[in-house]
């Protein structure tokens, strides 16, 4: 491995993530030939198309070529970033086409290492979405749903040492109203991630319930609070894309996943692109 590789190795616990963070912005301005995005999207499953809504793709580059960041690992996620237009405003989405999850075993700091480059890339806004397992009946898959608050069980955090942030709000209100305003149906719920990447047995589903989730997966919560560290105002969407296990009567599959954000790919790309272009 190379001097200049270690540096950019996020699992070494020498590296300083901020510093990485700050390196993959570098190469971001200069792919993108701008010096600044404006609000960061992470496509999770399911939602693979609804960035093409948002506007035209100015540039895009491949994960592996930017510091810090991995080829994706999950089926249906792309393994690219992209510079898009939000519509005529003159302003930039930064669109990642994959997440990396807690249950790749990579590290908490890779899993928001696209949070830290976003922010350090000048983004002020963060709209994280996910495919998940719904735990109301009444959300049949292909349903979006607001995260208006979430419960952590992975057992880590992006935070190092004595770092004390406030979650109170954590997913910003007012971006909620301004996504119902777009679509007056939006629920909103509780989103409870688990470490994964096995899915949720019925009693653990029934757990989440009982403390107050309406939603279950295996992402975006580590990447809310280092979201909430950079200052950045998060909207956090989530798509059921299957009801969870002991609700539905079926095995869970991730294909069921893809078909169902395919299904839903329409709806959720233009609510996502009419609320991204007015944050």
């Amino acid at each position: 491995m190379t001097d200049t590789a270690a540096v950019h190795d996020l699992t070494d616990p020498a590296a300083d993530p901020f510093a990485v963070a700050e390196a993959a912005a570098a190469v971001i301005r200069e792919r993108t030939g701008v010096e600044r995005h404006d609000v960061a999207l992470v496509l999770g499953s399911g939602w693979g198309q609804a960035g093409d809504l948002v506007g035209d793709t100015l540039a895009t580059i491949e994960n592996t070529d930017v510091p810090g960041f991995a080829k994706a690992a999950v089926a249906g996620h792309s393994g690219t970033m992209r510079s898009v237009a939000i519509g005529d405003t003159g302003r930039r989405a930064l669109v990642y086409g994959t997440r990396t999850h807690y249950y790749e075993g990579r590290g908490v700091r890779a899993v928001v290492h696209g949070i830290r480059a976003a922010a350090a890339a000048g983004c002020t806004t963060v709209v994280l979405t996910n495919g998940c397992g719904g735990l109301r009946p009444e959300w049949s898959p292909g349903t979006p749903v607001l995260i208006s608050d979430h419960i952590n069980l992975t057992a880590a955090t992006p935070l190092e040492g004595a770092t004390f942030i406030d979650l109170t709000d954590l997913y910003s209100p007012r971006l909620r109203a301004l996504a119902q305003e777009v679509d007056p149906t939006l629920d909103e719920g509780v989103y409870v991630q688990f470490r994964g990447p096995q899915y949720e047995t019925p009693a653990e589903v029934r757990m989440a319930r009982t403390l107050g989730g309406d939603l279950v997966g295996m992402s975006t919560t580590l990447e809310a609070v280092a979201a909430r560290q950079a200052g950045l105002e998060i909207l956090g969407i989530s798509l059921v894309t299957n009801a969870a296990a002991g609700i539905s009567a079926t095995p869970l599959s991730h294909q069921e996943v893809i078909e169902a954000g395919q299904a839903a790919a329409e709806r959720c790309g233009r609510l996502l692109a009419d609320v991204v272009g007015l944050i």
